[in-house]
């Protein structure tokens, strides 16, 4: 019988539950349990595929081609289980899967209410999400409530677990409670009394914590863990300080020598070994104790925000660990990327164009690829970075004046990149789009494979065969292909079927590491096996560097 923690959060967001959850499943990972992870989010859309990445960070897409939250990709960095579909809702989903229900006539006429329809279908998507009554079933679920206790959107999950909590019994549900205590700088002290409050809030709902995580910029002294044991009527025991570390690799560690995988274990009654962390120890070493570094020039439109790049830098920190070397980012903003500023990219090792929507900053993604060509700087492109390389060398190498996409020009005279109206998905499904289409569930989503050309650089990387998950809307053009050939440009990869590009790279003889990618490889790394896209990337940044410091050479 799968068993369930709970974890929700108070006082502020942004406290980090999804580190903290996904570090509770490595603990119990590691003690031999199965383990799945469940991120709940509250808002009403049906997922976050038309959200702004300023609003919502990054999307990050599971194999099954599911549009998720950004903690997925938490997850799925933290423990072996890979997420899917089911394991990432909304109240959007909710509520649309209720109201089809009430359209066939499922409730037989009854009133259809939040309690007990809304939150028996909550309760129904989390036992999907942990395997129930299949064989994928897991040992252990970790279901992370998303927002923060007292928020009306909230509400609703809340009394779902409650349920849950009263209907599987005390040892099947624990519930962890992730809280903020502040270190007010003109008191000098750590102030206990939001915490008080967010636990009395929970009370009231109906759901005691089994422990709180308590996030603090410092450790948590003695007196004031027994002092918030007291108001809460949580043991000392289970009041565990969440202090800063410099990575979240360390997480799981604090978390371990404080108790709380044992605490879990033993409030759901769970016969486990005991804890193995040595290669989260061997982790963190390599992290804390790079041989070298480089500085990599991410040039993207969303630069504000880092998680809109959540998964983007974690790839490319764990190449640099699989490179013994720390990988500085930084964030250039593509809109400033003119005729005149351009130059500012000579001080980078490397250069990288990020995926993105819209017309914005394009101009200057472009120019970033071309200086990359002529400078001989390693360059990686990823998805709409693949895009602006193809029109780049559209338009100066192979001679196609005005070429462009029809996202950002219409009427281009050569559109390159253009919306394709129908390609198959990993399952043999046809999917179809024009652009009159809705935005949400649109695009090319999920895992899919292509071959790969040998004698290339993708084929000395990926081998025959590339598999990557996708999350697109516009594509190469098929009809420029043979010019752009022509031309020099070498593309590595194409789906067989409706002969997408999925990788473009210029020779060896012309440049040391050029490539662009139609997918998005980040989604797939994890800090123990890295990538072998960003391996190579970080690598190649390297070698930039040794043969010429931090300034490109003009080809």
């Amino acid at each position: 019988m799968t068993k369930y923690v709970f974890v929700t959060g108070g006082v502020v967001s942004s406290l980090g539950k999804g580190i903290a959850s996904a570090s509770l499943a490595a603990l119990l990972e590691s003690r031999g349990l199965k383990v799945t992870l469940i991120k709940l989010d509250p808002y009403i859309n049906v997922d976050p595929g038309t959200m702004s990445p300023f609003q919502h960070g990054e999307v990050f897409v599971t194999d099954d081609g599911a549009e998720t939250d950004l903690d997925l990709g938490h997850y799925e960095r933290f423990i072996t289980t890979r997420m899917k579909r089911s394991n990432n809702f909304t109240t959007g989903q909710i509520y649309m899967s209720v109201l089809e229900k009430e359209r066939r006539g499922d409730y037989l006429g009854k009133t259809v209410q939040v309690i007990p329809h809304i939150t028996n279908e909550m309760q129904e998507f989390i036992r999907r999400g942990a395997g129930h009554g299949t064989p994928d079933a897991v040992d252990v679920a970790i279901v992370e409530i998303g927002g923060t206790v007292g928020d009306i959107e909230s509400l609703p999950f809340l009394e779902a677990a409650r349920q849950m909590s009263l209907k599987l019994g005390p040892t099947n549900v624990a519930f962890v409670h992730l809280t903020y205590v502040p270190w007010i700088a003109a008191a000098g002290e750590l102030k206990t009394k939001p915490t008080q409050h967010t636990v009395q809030k929970l009370r009231e709902i109906g759901i005691q914590p089994d422990a709180l995580l308590c996030r603090a910029d410092r450790r948590i002294p003695d007196d004031e863990r027994e002092k918030i044991s007291l108001f809460t009527n949580v043991p000392e025991y289970g009041v565990i300080s969440m202090w800063d570390v410099n990575t979240i690799y360390k997480v799981p560690r604090v978390l371990h020598e404080q108790g709380l995988d044992q605490l879990i274990c033993t409030k759901l009654q769970l016969n486990t070994k005991s804890t193995d962390l040595k290669r989260w120890d061997t982790l963190v070493h390599e992290v804390e104790n790079p041989k070298t570094e480089v500085t990599i020039a991410m040039c993207g439109k969303y630069t504000d925000l880092s998680d809109s790049y959540k998964s983007l830098n974690e790839a490319l920190r764990h190449a640099g660990i699989h490179n013994h070397a720390r990988v500085n980012i930084e964030y250039v903003d593509s809109e400033t990327l003119d005729d005149d500023h351009v130059e500012q990219l000579s001080k980078y090792d490397a250069i990288l164009v990020p995926g993105g929507f819209g017309k914005r900053g394009v101009e200057g993604k472009i120019r970033a690829a071309q200086y990359a060509r002529e400078t001989r700087t390693p360059y990686l492109g990823i998805c709409l970075g693949m895009q602006v390389a193809t029109i780049e060398y559209a338009r100066h190498l192979a001679h196609l004046d005005g070429a462009n996409s029809t996202e950002f020009d219409p009427e281009a005279p050569h559109p390159v990149i253009a919306l394709i109206d129908e390609w198959q998905d990993a399952d043999g499904t046809i999917q179809k789009r024009d652009e009159k289409s809705d935005l949400g569930g649109t695009m090319r989503l999920g895992a899919q494979s292509s071959d790969v050309k040998p004698g290339t650089l993708a084929y000395e990387i990926y081998g025959p065969v590339v598999t990557e998950r996708h999350r697109h809307r516009y594509e190469a053009n098929e009809h420029y292909l043979d010019r752009l050939q022509d031309a020099g440009l070498v593309i590595s990869a194409i789906t067989q079927r409706e002969k997408l590009t999925e990788i473009v790279e210029l020779p060896r003889t012309v440049h040391p590491w050029y490539m662009g990618v139609q997918f998005h490889p980040e989604f797939k790394s994890t800090p123990w096996g890295g990538h072998p896209l960003f391996t190579a990337f970080i690598k190649a940044a390297l070698e930039h560097k040794t043969k010429n410091g931090h300034a490109g050479n003009k080809a």
